[in-house]
């Protein structure tokens, strides 16, 4: 977008632009999110900044009517493979704050000064100005939505001392943390509960997102989800009668175990996405705030993606009936893997089975959602007690094994850093990985948006279901950069074809 493109959206205080840039004004020191209620500044006296990070460098504060820190996050860091975006999907996961900007360049093969420079050129701001803005964002949610002590929402955002934490937020929002936490009274947000300074510690927020958000990405987590390990009611078993939905699981996160659901309340005041989380480590919390956010898709632009996709003929009705499709990430890259490995060629619910059996190879954990009694076997164990534990053709397996061997032994690696490029690159030699499965590594691991699986079957099936699309391409290039939302329309026509 140019000047005069974002500056129609100030104006117009449109919310869809909330997270994607930041707008500040020299008459009064303050940057604000595109929708602050706030009158239209002069635009001789703004400037627009791709992060807040940015602004901060600059010298500007945090409005305190419009709480710009309180948006879902850009959704260009999935849709950007460049080196920026590539930075900050690991900074939102909180390497910095374990690796420091020395581990962050090394994960992205540059040196910590050539990656300060591009980050500066690219968004404004360097690393480590990028990661105070994302423990700022983090402490505010914290601090607006749960009764946490200080000391501990200090230590949950990511920051080494409640000083730092003081000056922080005193810098960014130009308030003390306890006037922080009075906005979320005065605005009436939910207040969560945290339960007593012991671990593991529980807490409840609200997930902010834009709007429109589909449930349906609900039911996709559902008919997948591994007994023991995951755990989801929807509408269409009977539970929540009202459209309400849920999620659990448990996960390991860099320093411990954790266990975390996700509900949804359609009927509920203002739609709340509400997540509980036990954490045994306070420190772990950025990171599971993060990867949950990545695997309900919650900082897309879904009007953006559902205008694109409504302009092709054979996608147009399904937008209207669907709107708001989010594609599902991963809270576990490796997991997602093996999940892929296991799923190609099969139906989802022969691989449920498949990784049922599997899950026996999981250590066991006491989780704070009932039913929830072991984690994803890691990339050791299944290296050890995968062929036991498998069944189904010997070269499927032999292939499973050996990736979980080389993922457990470090000559496999890769993450939320990775590009598309360099993640088929680091995946395709593996023997029994094709491009469906690198694609759809891609679409899960990264949020790439423009993936498109025309070899799926399910994609196939989609496809009889929809409209012709006489004189359109097989591989739905029209909407592109939008074929991984595409694919999960055609995905979804074809399990309502089934269920029919």
């Amino acid at each position: 977008m140019d000047f005069w493109q974002r500056y129609r959206a100030i104006d117009a205080r449109d919310t869809r632009f909330d997270g994607q840039f930041f707008t500040a004004v020299s008459s009064t020191g303050i940057y604000c999110r595109p929708s602050c209620p706030a009158r239209t500044p002069k635009a001789e006296n703004v400037t627009f900044y791709e992060t807040s990070a940015a602004a901060h460098e600059a010298g500007y504060r945090a409005c305190k009517r419009c709480l710009p820190e309180a948006v879902p996050g850009t959704p260009a860091w999935n849709i950007r493979s460049d080196i920026a975006g590539r930075a900050m999907r690991l900074i939102n996961d909180g390497v910095i704050t374990r690796e420091g900007v020395d581990g962050l360049a090394n994960r992205l093969g540059y040196s910590a000064r050539q990656l300060n420079r591009i980050l500066s050129n690219e968004l404004g701001a360097g690393p480590l100005s990028l990661a105070r803005a994302s423990r700022a964002q983090t402490a505010r949610t914290l601090l607006v939505s749960t009764d946490m002590l200080l000391a501990d929402v200090a230590f949950a955002s990511g920051f080494n001392s409640v000083r730092q934490f003081n000056d922080t937020i005193g810098e960014v929002f130009a308030m003390t943390p306890t006037a922080v936490r009075a906005t979320g009274a005065k605005s009436g947000q939910h207040r969560g509960t945290v339960a007593a300074a012991r671990a593991p510690a529980a807490l409840t927020l609200n997930l902010p997102y834009r709007e429109p958000f589909d449930p349906g990405i609900f039911d996709f987590l559902a008919v997948r989800a591994v007994p023991g390990i995951e755990a989801a009611s929807t509408s269409a078993d009977g539970t929540g009668a009202d459209g309400s939905r849920t999620y659990a699981r448990t996960l390991r996160l860099p320093r411990g175990n954790a266990s975390f659901s996700v509900s949804y309340k359609p009927s509920a005041p203002g739609k709340p996405l509400q997540l509980t989380a036990a954490v045994v480590d306070l420190h772990d919390l950025p990171a599971l705030l993060s990867r949950v956010r990545r695997l309900f898709d919650l900082d897309a632009d879904p009007q953006a993606i559902d205008d694109a996709l409504a302009t092709d003929p054979r996608l147009t009705a399904s937008v209207t009936a669907i709107r708001g499709i989010r594609v599902p990430g991963a809270v576990d890259p490796h997991e997602l893997l093996i999940r892929a490995m296991i799923g190609q060629q099969i139906t989802v619910a022969a691989a449920r089975t498949a990784l049922t059996q599997l899950s026996a190879a999981g250590s066991r954990v006491d989780g704070a959602v009932p039913g929830l009694e072991r984690l994803f076997p890691t990339a050791a164990e299944l290296a050890e007690h995968g062929r036991a534990l498998l069944r189904g053709p010997q070269r499927r397996i032999d292939s499973i094994v050996a990736a979980a061997e080389a993922m457990a032994s470090g000559a496999l690696d890769f993450g939320y850093g990775d590009d598309p490029t360099s993640l088929e690159s680091k995946l395709l030699p593996l023997p029994g990985v094709g491009p469906w499965t690198v694609g759809y590594v891609a679409m899960r691991v990264l949020g790439a948006p423009d993936v498109f699986l025309a070899n799926d079957a399910a994609v196939r099936n989609g496809l009889k279901v929809l409209p012709a699309g006489t004189g359109l391409s097989a591989d739905f290039r029209e909407v592109s950069p939008w074929r991984s939302y595409a694919t999960m329309h055609l995905w979804r026509a074809a399990a309502v074809k089934i269920r029919s």
